[in-house]
Order: structure tokens, then sequence, then C-alpha cells
């Protein structure tokens, strides 16, 4: 609760008056003060009988590309039973981690047991995340001489992805034989991968019978196709290595983001197995089913680039040569990351195919990386036209 400038200029004045009325004899100065301090009391009085009000909250989509639409629609009930409710409420919109816009929501004459809808579009010019929520309502008193803000209904948050641009190439599959030797095959060669828990749709011959009785719980085989192509995509995300960062983001770091969801979206067309990494440590992905690109996109949309040295590069690069993940890897990184190109080239071992995207406007002398493919594109839509480019991986 808050007391306005004019309220608390009508109690100050209203002490005096009732002080002086009171000291000196003057009734009538002490009747003004009365008067005041009353219709103070009064406002308090007001400004604390809260409005009841029911607020459900729905996202549709709560997942867009950048520039696509999102709009959020608040249904606000009256759930009081005296008293029609006029209210200007304010819902919060904006990035997550900052402090964002408000959105008026006018309320006007709701009457009790009724609900209106208000309906707002979501800013999607920009690749984050955008948090809305919760309901501000704000009640003054007649001569607003009090303020009491209360929070009504709950959150939503929505992923506003990186614009993707269509691929049509992707790596050819490798497969490791016994005795050690690389074969490029289109198919054929399914390995156990891990075990899961049964849902609706498996195949019951599938089943490990032996690991279901131990648990508790029917558990199937998973079964990998290793003979295609298992792509990692490595997104440095340290500040230091988008030389174009300032207050506003980088748009070399969206160009990158928007080359990584390039990726995903080919691999998730072609229903390939693909993961996502941040040189700042996070992952996600690893699956082939179409669900598993959302984790992916979600890590997208999420990311921003951080503090952070070549430890996190040597960090990141030690953690993918352990694991293991895949058999292409492509590491996209700035014009100011090229001076640590020779970490990611040590991964040619670990890693038979191994790609360097690099974005950003091109520099007069720039180095070339020694073992690896170069992708130097401008943007992302350049980017995935010199991937399509590229004749052998």
């Amino acid at each position: 609760m808050i007391v306005t400038l004019r309220g608390a200029g009508l109690t100050v004045g209203g002490v005096a008056l009732l002080a002086t009325g009171f000291t000196y004899g003057y009734p009538e100065l002490a009747v003004l003060g009365a008067t005041a301090v009353i219709a103070q009391l009064h406002a308090f009085l007001h400004a604390a009988l809260r409005p009841r009000l029911s607020v459900t909250r729905s996202v549709d989509p709560d997942r867009v590309a950048r520039g696509e639409g999102s709009t959020v629609t608040l249904t606000v009930r009256n759930t009081g039973r005296f008293g029609a409710a006029t209210l200007v409420a304010h819902d919060q919109c904006g990035r997550a981690g900052q402090p964002g816009a408000t959105v008026p929501v006018p309320l006007l004459r709701l009457r009790p047991g009724r609900d209106t809808d208000v309906s707002y579009p979501v800013p999607t010019d920009r690749r984050g995340v955008v948090d809305v929520g919760p309901l501000q309502v704000t009640r003054r008193d007649p001569l607003g001489l009090v303020s009491v803000s209360r929070s009504h209904g709950d959150t939503a948050r929505i992923w506003v992805y990186p614009k993707s641009h269509l691929i049509q190439a992707v790596p050819a599959g490798i497969s490791r034989s016994l005795d050690g030797r690389l074969d490029r095959v289109p198919h054929g060669a399914i390995t156990f991968d891990t075990l899961r828990e049964y849902v609706i749709g498996d195949e019951l011959r599938h089943v490990h019978w032996r690991t279901s009785a131990k648990v508790g719980e029917l558990m199937v085989r998973e079964h990998l196709d290793t003979s295609l192509p298992q792509l990692v995509v490595l997104l440095d995300d340290r500040a230091a290595s988008w030389a174009d960062r300032d207050a506003a983001g980088s748009a070399s770091f969206e160009s990158a983001c928007e080359a990584a969801a390039s990726i995903v979206a080919a691999a998730t067309r072609e229903d390939l197995p693909v993961t996502l990494h941040l040189v700042s440590g996070p992952a996600a992905g690893g699956g082939r089913i179409r669900g598993a690109a959302r984790g992916l996109l979600d890590l997208l949309a999420e990311a921003e680039p951080a503090p952070g040295d070549e430890e996190l590069l040597v960090t990141a690069t030690n953690r993918l040569r352990q694991h293991r993940p895949g058999d292409t890897l492509i590491y996209l990184t700035g014009t100011a990351g090229l001076a640590d190109l020779a970490l990611v080239s040590g991964l040619k071992g670990p890693f038979p195919s191994v790609a360097v995207g690099v974005l950003g406007p091109r520099l007069a002398a720039e180095p070339q990386p020694a073992g690896v493919l170069l992708l130097r594109a401008e943007d992302g839509e350049d980017f995935a036209a010199v991937w399509d480019g590229v004749t052998r991986w």
C-alpha cells in the first residue's frame, strides 16, 4: 500500500489544522483537520477492500520462430458476490531476467460471476525468452490518496527461436567397423544404444524382460543406426568471441544461432540424431525423435554471450573428446574466436569430420584452420548457402 503525494499532503495538513484548532481555540480549523484525517482513513479502508478476481492465462503458441505471431489471452472472472469491478490492470511482459514493459488490461464494470477475455500480441522481433505475468491490479480510492497493487494469476513463458534457413544437404553417414576402418554407407548398421521405459506404441519384441523383472516396469531396448551421421553442434557463447557485441547484443551471435537452428531443422527433417552443446557447458538433444528438437531450440532461445576465456573452450573440447557423442562436429564461432581454432582442430581424431562455421563481417586477414572444413559466412542465410555448397565432408 502506497500513500500518494496528495494523500501525504492531506494527512500532514489535516494534522496541522487539528493541532492549531485545538491549541488556539479555532473550531473551524479543527473541523477541517478532522475532515482531512477522516478522508485519509476512508481511503485506507477503500484500498484494503481487494477485488476477488480469478485470472486464467493461455499462450498460443508458446514456442515461435523470430518474427512469428504469438498471442496471450487472459480470462478474468469476478468471483465476488457484490459490486462490479472497474479496474485498469497491467500485465508484465518482457525478457526473462530483464525489467520488462507492461501491457494495460482494462476491466470495465466486470459484474459478479462474469468474466471477460483480453488478448494482446507478444513481441517476437528478437530471439530470447519472454516472461508474461502476473497480472498487476492497482486499486485507488476516488480521491487518489492511497494506491495498492496486487498480483493475480500465474505466469507463462514464450520461447522465441532463432530464424532457421532451409538446408538441403546433410553429411554422409559414417560407420565404425570392428577392425577400426571407417566406411561410408547409406544405412544398415543397427546396434543397441540404451534401455528406457516402455511407452504405448513400442513393439513388445523390443522389451528387455530380464531388466523389466528387476525394476518392476517394462523396459525396452532402443537401437541406434550407426551408419547415420551423428551431428554435434558446438556453439561458442563466449562474449569475447563476438567482436560486434554491445549493449544491444551481437548481430553475429544471432547469425550463429540461426545457423545452429538451420542445422537442427535439417537434421530433424531427415530424422537424424543431433546434439547441441554450448561452450559454457549446457547441452541438449541426442535423440532422433522430432520432439527432441524442442529442447535444442529452447537452448538456442535461452543462449546469451557470457563472460569466458580460452579455458571454457578447453573444457568444452576435452568433454567432447572424452564422450565423443557423434562423428560430425560443427563448431560455430565469431571472427574474434578465430585465434582459438587450434583447439577445435585437435578434435579431428575423435571426430572423423570437423567443420568450423565463422559468422560475421569478413576481415582483411583471417587465419585458415588446418585439417578442418571452413564454412565462412556473414549471416545465417549466407551460412545455409555455404553449407549446401559443400561437396565432401
